[in-house]
Order: structure tokens, then C-alpha cells, then sequence
């Protein structure tokens, strides 16, 4: 990548928010290989963006970029690496930081990594930007920095908060917290623009296995058949009542282009949806697309896990953003990429 280009974001002379053209812009992903960083690229890409990716591959990997790959700068190499982080940064108008350690069950078994990942990923990000004069940041957050939250539909300014210190789960959303809080103080002195989004149960084909939709779908094709009218036992962790509210990832992604293209300085834009469902009507759903009839078995709740989660989008919603892609149809693709893929690889999430 060569001489980097100064446009920023603010405000038009008439006082409008001024649109970034991403075309012939340098942005860096990192986290480029996961799940929502190569569908990310992807868009960057069809505008006409110039894109370096910043992996480790450890829980993504480059299929998951190989139709734009001879497009893409691609740098296999870890956040947590001051040098590598400086080199991927070196050039670019824009970073995008995405890399994390993701999936529910590494906060338990892995919380070390996931902090680490989390802060020291984003201090050298921050730093190398600061280095090398890049004053554009975007961050990607996430809704479980609310946990417990007051309100439902949730929005952007109630408390955040980690529980208890003493859970591991919180490993993560108490790493979210302090990116942000790393993000916006040195966004206040050393960038023109630093944005912040906090996206709502993503799922899509090729996500991981750490996640409850791929989890379901996985579990049912492996399923023995059952005895006519007798439906299949299907235990769940926690009663089934729990909501969420599902985000398709090529809505998700519009979200992130609305925030990257028109973002304010220190804002911070829940991405979802405010249609709510609740995780035995998931069970269902999938287990319709393989024609099984279920019976939920309740489970215990895991320690820290909330009971609903719906965020407030109004804040998005201003940027022109609409979630198009209906739960069925979602469901429907998503069903699909999993009843096919290699049982013993699917790719991890990211």
C-alpha cells in the first residue's frame, strides 16, 4: 500500500455528516479471517476499497476470503505482537479492529487469552495507529458488554458492566469494556474519528461451532433417527425461554459499512434487530428444516448467561440502517452451509 490519503469524517460546510467514499481507501481488518471480518472485507472490496487483513488464522482461516484474495493484502499474524500489529498498520487511512477470541466456551476454558487478546490487541492497534498517523478507527464491540441489562430493547447508554471478577465468562465482555474504554480516551486526543459498534447475535453460514444456531443444526444432523411419534429428547442449556434477537451477517455487515461510511466521532451504534425469539423456538425452527419433531429437555442456566437480549437500534437506524434478511430465511441458508460442511472441520469462529 502507498501514500495514504487524508479524507476524514465531519461535517459537510452545511453541518450534514459528511459520507466517507471508501473507494481507493486503505483499510486494514483485522480479525480479517473470522466470520464477521471476511464478510466485512468482502464489502470493503465491492466498494472499491483497498483492504489488508491482520489474522492469525487460529480461529478463521483464508477460505474464508479465497474468492477475494488476489485483492486482498492478507498478513498472517498475532494482535498481540507489537511489530506485526506496526506493519499492518503502516499505510493505511482506516483500521478496523475485529480480532478477538470469540465463542462461549473459550471464556471459560481460555479467559487468560481472552483478555489478553482483547487489551493488549488493542493497545498495540491504538498504538500503532498513533505511529503511524492513522486517524480513523473503528471498533468492534459487543452486546455482551450489557449483561443484565436494564431496559429491553436495550440502547447504547446504560451501564455497563462486568458481575462478577470471579466468573471467567466475563473474560470477554470485561475485555469489550476495556477496548472501548481504551478506544474512546485516546480517540478524544490523538483521532479525528474513532467509532464504536456493538453487534447482536450474528449468525450466518461458516460461523464456528461456539455458537447456539451452528450448535443446533450440527447436533440434529448427527441425531439417530427416533421411533415413529416419538419425538427426539433435545437437552438445552437453560430453560429454552431465554430471547435474542438473531442478526443475519449481510445485515450485520450494512450495519458495519453504515458506521465505517458515516459514523461520528465517539459514537457508538448498537447492530441488530429488536425482534426478539426465544432459544427453544430456535430449536424448533432448525429441527423443522430436517423434517425431526423435538421435545426440549431443560438444563441447568450456565452462571452469567442473560435472560434476554434485544438491543435499541434507533441510533443505526438514523444512518439509514434496516435489517432486511427475515429469521426464516436466515435460518434457511445458514441450515444449508451446515448440512453440508465437513463434519470434522467446520471452520472456527471468529
Amino acid at each position: 500500500m502507498s501514500t495514504r490519503s487524508q479524507t476524514g469524517i465531519g461535517s459537510s460546510a452545511d453541518g450534514r455528516p459528511r459520507v466517507l467514499d471508501v473507494r481507493g481507501r486503505r483499510v486494514l481488518v483485522t480479525g480479517g479471517a473470522g466470520f464477521i471480518g471476511s464478510a466485512l472485507i468482502r464489502a470493503l472490496v465491492a466498494r472499491g476499497a483497498l483492504v489488508r487483513s491482520l489474522d492469525d488464522n487460529s480461529r478463521g482461516g483464508v477460505a474464508r476470503l479465497a474468492d477475494v484474495a488476489d485483492h486482498v493484502d492478507l498478513i498472517v499474524g498475532d494482535v498481540r505482537d507489537e511489530a506485526t500489529v506496526r506493519c499492518a498498520v503502516r499505510g493505511v487511512d482506516t483500521v478496523c479492529h475485529l480480532a478477538a477470541v470469540n465463542g462461549t466456551a473459550t471464556f471459560y476454558s481460555d479467559p487468560e487469552r481472552v483478555l489478553e487478546v482483547a487489551i493488549k490487541g488493542t493497545l498495540h492497534v491504538l498504538d500503532a495507529c498513533r505511529a503511524e498517523g492513522v486517524r480513523d478507527f473503528v471498533l468492534a464491540s459487543s452486546s455482551e458488554v450489557y449483561q443484565t441489562a436494564p431496559v429491553i430493547p436495550t440502547p447504547e447508554n446504560v451501564p455497563l458492566q462486568v458481575p462478577d471478577v470471579l466468573n471467567p465468562r466475563f473474560s470477554y465482555s470485561g475485555g469489550k469494556i476495556a477496548s472501548e474504554l481504551l478506544a474512546i480516551n485516546y480517540g478524544r486526543r490523538h483521532f479525528t474519528r474513532v467509532s464504536i459498534v456493538r453487534p447482536h447475535n450474528v449468525y450466518g453460514p461458516d460461523m464456528g461451532t461456539d455458537h447456539v444456531v451452528p450448535q443446533f443444526v450440527l447436533r440434529l444432523r448427527r441425531a439417530p433417527t427416533n421411533r415413529p411419534g416419538t419425538p427426539l429428547a433435545f437437552p438445552l442449556q437453560g430453560t429454552g425461554r431465554e430471547t435474542r434477537a438473531f442478526l443475519y451477517i449481510d445485515d450485520c455487515v450494512d450495519g458495519l459499512m453504515r458506521v465505517i461510511e458515516q459514523g461520528e466521532h465517539l459514537g457508538i451504534y448498537n447492530i441488530g434487530t429488536t425482534d426478539e425469539t426465544t432459544i427453544g423456538e430456535i430449536a424448533h425452527r432448525v429441527a423443522a428444516f430436517f423434517d425431526r419433531e423435538i421435545a426440549l429437555v431443560p438444563g441447568p442456566t450456565p452462571e452469567g448467561s442473560p435472560q434476554r437480549r434485544c438491543p435499541d437500534i434507533s441510533r443505526i437506524q438514523a444512518l439509514g440502517f434496516t435489517p432486511h434478511t427475515d429469521l426464516t430465511v436466515g435460518l434457511s441458508r445458514t441450515v444449508d452451509w451446515y448440512r453440508t460442511c465437513p463434519l470434522d472441520q467446520p471452520h472456527g469462529a471468529s
